[in-house]
């Protein structure tokens, strides 16, 4: 089974920064894209940022400028630098991988979620 832990959610003010972690563990062969969703209360998820296993990156236009995703390959593990943050970045993060597992068969996998609280 492949398994997603995420950390580094918690409560800050707004300008503030956070960082956070997920790791991929489990038996699988690669990780293709990673990325992080955040889903607000009352609102629909949403793409926060994505990125290749060659680096490439994609952010929200909301968080352009303020976040940074980086991918350490060998530790099988994304993280999301949060910067400036602002109240409306309060949201459930969740981090996903796009997983090809030993048996060839390629799946998105979820992490549980880490809060993250911003106030003004």
């Amino acid at each position: 089974q492949v398994q997603l832990v995420e950390s580094g959610g918690g409560l800050v003010q707004a300008g503030g920064s956070l960082r956070l972690s997920c790791t991929v563990s489990g038996s699988f062969f690669s990780i293709y894209d990673m990325g992080w969703q955040r889903q607000a209360p009352g609102k629909q998820r949403e793409l926060v940022a994505t990125i290749t296993n060659g680096g490439s990156t994609n952010y929200a236009d909301s968080v352009k400028g303020r976040f940074t995703i980086s991918r350490d390959n060998a530790k099988s593990t994304v993280y999301l630098q949060m910067n400036s943050l602002e109240p409306e970045d309060t949201a459930v993060y969740y981090c996903y991988s796009d997983t090809l597992l030993r048996t060839l068969l390629r799946r998105h996998y979820w992490g549980q979620g880490t809060q993250v609280t911003v106030s003004s």
